[in-house]
């Protein structure tokens, strides 16, 4: 069994139906709610939960505080090639785009990771594009041996890999890994996946599955919110996470919402996503699963990130850099993605603790 035999018997769920028929007392009921239904979720992604925003922020306020106390967690990417062999319309490593391509080799990264290091960030996430030809697990290994010795938590956001390929990575001294499903909708999906490995979306959807069973201690999963109808992708990523969580106890888990953004060849047709329904698709989340982390990257601005910063978020990147060879600017190339906080990391620092925060630089250290 895996997660789609869960997803599938949501295939024809009519959330336009349901979302017309929830009250604003069952809404209410849902937020004040120890342990959530799935149903109850739903209560809290409708568009008539709008109304109640405010009761929705302060409980999610008081979980977060209480499950992670005044801590935000720092992390890093570093983009190490941007060579790819799908064809995903919304990305800007996209292989149809005509762009700058860079495929790092170990001393490059050396010194991109040396350069990283000086900001005292210890959690660092290294990202490829689809490459398996340029990118196998040899050249995972060699990425993740030089980032050891510089970082005390090491985690990968590439393309989906068998469980023996994590193990063996695990075995190395990997901590973690970051997939994203970008819309559940399996019709969508393949609108905007025209070729390549990353059409196969059962593939990709059974990826945290086979981390965790690899022994992978942290895992990330989410959708890009726009790409498909923004409520049903929300609440089968929120589904997703509580299988995994269900199912995989040995395993930390993490849920993030990133926006469609501009990207080289962006995307003409996607769903607009408001800032309130943002928000409130976070704080569904943080009501739903008090336990599990929410990260917010740079794709939002900063202030959105600032005021989530109280509402549910547990994970911040900061001073990110979306292109390859970024940080020692070094022969960049194209990024993936535009940046809208774009902040250092000494700026971000201060804005969490001006809210009586307090910054985390590394989650553990290894020992020998």
């Amino acid at each position: 069994m895996s997660y789609y035999d869960e997803l599938v018997k949501w295939k024809d769920f009519d959330f336009e139906g349901y979302f017309n028929s929830v009250t604003d007392e069952e809404i209410l009921k849902s937020i004040e709610k120890d342990k959530l239904s799935v149903y109850d979720y739903l209560n809290l992604l409708s568009p008539r939960a709008k109304n109640h925003i405010e009761k929705m922020a302060q409980r999610a306020h008081k979980l977060t505080r209480q499950y992670f106390g005044n801590v935000i967690g720092l992390y890093l990417p570093i983009y190490v090639s941007n060579y790819c062999t799908s064809n995903c319309i919304y990305c800007g490593f996209s292989k149809k785009n005509h762009i700058i391509r860079r495929h790092m080799k170990f001393e490059e990264i050396e010194r991109e990771a040396k350069e990283i290091a000086k900001s005292g960030i210890e959690n660092i996430l290294l990202l490829t594009g689809e490459a398996k030809g340029l990118v196998d697990k040899e050249y995972l290994k060699g990425g993740i041996d030089v980032l050891k010795k510089y970082f005390s938590s090491v985690s990968i956001e590439v393309m989906p890999l068998d469980e023996e390929d994590y193990r063996y990575l695990a075995e190395d001294g990997l901590d973690g890994l970051t997939v994203y499903q970008e819309t559940y909708d399996e019709k969508r999906y393949a609108e905007v996946h025209l070729s390549g490995e990353k059409r196969n979306f059962r593939y990709r959807l059974d990826t945290p599955e086979r981390g965790a069973k690899a022994g992978l201690r942290t895992i990330g999963i989410g959708a890009l919110l726009g790409l498909g109808d923004i409520r049903s992708d929300a609440f089968k990523t929120g589904l997703h996470l509580k299988y995994l969580i269900d199912n995989y106890p040995n395993s930390e888990f993490s849920i993030s919402f990133p926006r469609v953004n501009e990207a080289e060849g962006n995307l003409k047709d996607s769903y607009a996503v408001d800032d309130i329904t943002f928000v409130q698709i976070i704080l569904a989340n943080r009501i739903f699963q008090p336990t599990a982390g929410i990260t917010l990257s740079t794709r939002e601005s900063a202030y959105m990130r600032d005021n989530l910063l109280q509402l549910g978020i547990t994970k911040f990147s900061a001073g990110s850099k979306t292109e390859v060879g970024g940080y020692s600017h070094e022969n960049e190339s194209t990024a993936q993605f535009d940046i809208t906080d774009n902040r250092s990391v000494e700026e971000i620092v201060e804005a969490i603790r001006k809210r009586g925060l307090e910054p985390k630089y590394k989650d553990w250290e290894t020992l020998l």
